[in-house]
């Protein structure tokens, strides 16, 4: 079998997983859930040198808890990550969560680690006082994934917005570009986003990535609008240019922040696979799937990013037969690979929010 997208080339294509987005565009910003059917082995890595995250300690081994409820991406720097409170409210409510103590009257403690990307400069009204909108932003993003759900795989992918019309890029069925936790990013100087893909590949497993580009680095080669990420590009998903048509030299970044500002900037992603993984290896695929950012983004993982990602086991088929070190090498390499094709389709598809000026892909 030859490896190719899946039918929504999206997350979503990993069987157990549903994405809900929100976003208030009066503050151009947003936030995103990945919400399994069931608890998942997750795992995570952080390179870059300015992250911002929650209950990414509990993920590491030897610890108790290496499995999640739900998965949260949100913009708003540190603000943002009180949304993965409405999204543990959320869980709770439906019963979902890890039993420290099963006994009635004693609730569950859904696990949901997040992370966060830096949107607060980007002209939006951040004029919240003491009420960020973010915790509700967390709660709709879980609604929206949850009524995906419910309404079936064509729905898989909801969206909640704000207040007016919001600018999406709609491929196979699911909500890229300026939407969610990349509603307000920035990927260099272009305008940044959320993409998504996926791959099944030759040996059976289903591997799919989620992003969120708000980079210092650029995603496009100087002097043209060719993607770093091209080389790894299937069916003309992020406009088919091919790779750049001539070489660059070392220091080349073209459309990369490297201003004053450029101290606000992250990459944030998931990798997911129905592949059958151990903890431990699960912490390996994430490692290989950072790959993904080098080869769609440059630079990365510098001072001034907070690049995150994290990678997701569903287990609904187990691993190849024979080596699994091999099998699981193979996953990570894969997962890189979607995470690359993920970064560029988020800026492929990145709109502006009503009222923002600069340039997208398609006007640079």
């Amino acid at each position: 079998m030859t490896a190719r997208p899946g039918p929504r080339n999206a997350i979503t294509d990993v069987a157990g997983l549903a994405v809900g987005h929100a976003a208030d565009e009066a503050a151009r910003t947003g936030v995103s859930v990945i919400l399994p059917d069931a608890r998942v082995v997750c795992a995570v890595d952080v390179r870059g040198g300015g992250p911002g995250t929650r209950e990414t300690d509990a993920l590491a081994a030897p610890n108790l808890v290496r499995s999640v409820d739900a998965l949260v991406l949100s913009g708003g720097s540190v603000y943002g990550l009180a949304a993965a409170d409405g999204v543990v409210a959320w869980l709770g409510a439906q019963g979902r969560g890890f039993v420290a103590i099963d006994r009635p009257g004693v609730p569950r403690s859904p696990v949901v680690p997040a992370a966060i990307l830096f949107d607060l400069a980007n002209g939006g009204d951040k004029g919240w006082g003491l009420e960020p909108p973010y915790r509700n932003l967390g709660l709709r993003a879980a609604e929206a994934a949850a009524g995906a759900v419910t309404a079936g795989p064509e729905a898989v992918g909801a969206v909640a917005v704000g207040v007016g019309a919001v600018g999406l890029g709609a491929v196979g069925g699911e909500a890229l570009g300026t939407v969610g936790a990349g509603y307000g990013a920035q990927a260099g100087r272009l305008k940044g986003g959320t993409g998504s893909a996926s791959l099944v590949t030759a040996d059976g497993p289903v591997v799919g990535a989620l992003v969120a580009v708000n980079s210092l680095g650029s995603v496009t080669v100087p002097g043209g609008r060719h993607f770093w990420a091209a080389p790894f590009e299937i069916d003309a998903e992020f406009g088919g240019l091919g790779p750049a048509p001539r070489s660059l030299v070392a220091d080349e970044w073209g459309l990369a922040r490297l201003e004053a500002r450029a101290r606000t900037s992250t990459t944030l992603a998931v990798v997911a696979t129905d592949a059958a993984l151990t903890p431990d290896q699960a912490s390996r695929v994430a490692i290989m799937a950072q790959d993904g950012l080098a080869r769609a983004i440059r630079p990365v993982h510098t001072t001034f990013d907070g690049d995150v990602v994290f990678a997701l086991s569903t287990a609904r088929r187990p691993l190849p037969a024979g080596d699994e070190d091999l099998a699981v090498a193979r996953l990570g390499a894969a997962c890189a690979d979607t995470l690359a094709r993920a970064v560029a389709r988020a800026v492929f598809e990145a709109t502006l929010p009503p009222g923002m000026t600069g340039p997208t892909w398609r006007t640079c």
